[in-house]
């Protein structure tokens, strides 16, 4: 019996730490005093956006973190946490999560890993605020558009001198 509960809590701790080593973002968070109703809301938003939440007990979290080289991240694990983990997008879980927590003042945010670095609460604080990638793209393009005007200017200018 016994020998079958540590295969079990092995298995978590290897399963978590080969997601852990997958992930481009992982964001831990605390999640005290919510309803079931407004933790199936925060673990609808970030499904949507293709993004897991788990909550496992602290033990196995600091031992995946460890096993996963994130050894920074092991000491956040005290209290009740949940991970925010995804794989593809880096900014969507810290935008839900921050929204969710400016909504819901009990949740707050831990620690966590981006794009393979242990990040505090202020890094991801700051990701979670970035604009959007389409805004950002159109701000590129409005920044490398505003020298070729310039320059188009000054060549007709050029071309057509006024007396």
């Amino acid at each position: 019996m016994q020998k079958a509960i540590l295969e079990r809590k092995a298995s978590a701790v290897r399963d978590l730490s080969e997601k852990l080593g997958r992930a481009t973002t992982v964001i831990a968070f605390d999640y005290p005093g919510l309803t079931v109703e407004q933790f199936t809301k925060l673990r609808n938003q970030l499904r949507e956006a293709g993004c897991d939440v788990t909550v496992y007990k602290n033990n196995i979290s600091r031992r995946a973190s460890v096993a996963a080289g994130y050894s920074d991240l092991a000491q956040t694990f005290v209290g009740a946490k949940a991970l925010a983990i995804s794989y593809d997008d880096v900014v969507a879980p810290a935008k839900i999560i921050f929204d969710f927590a400016k909504e819901y003042k009990v949740v707050t945010i831990g620690s966590g890993i981006v794009e393979g670095k242990v990040v505090g609460v202020e890094t991801i604080n700051e990701l979670a605020t970035l604009p959007s990638r389409e805004t950002l793209l159109t701000m590129l393009a409005v920044g490398m558009l505003a020298p070729l005007r310039e320059l188009a200017v000054g060549l007709d200018m050029i071309s057509n001198p006024q007396e």
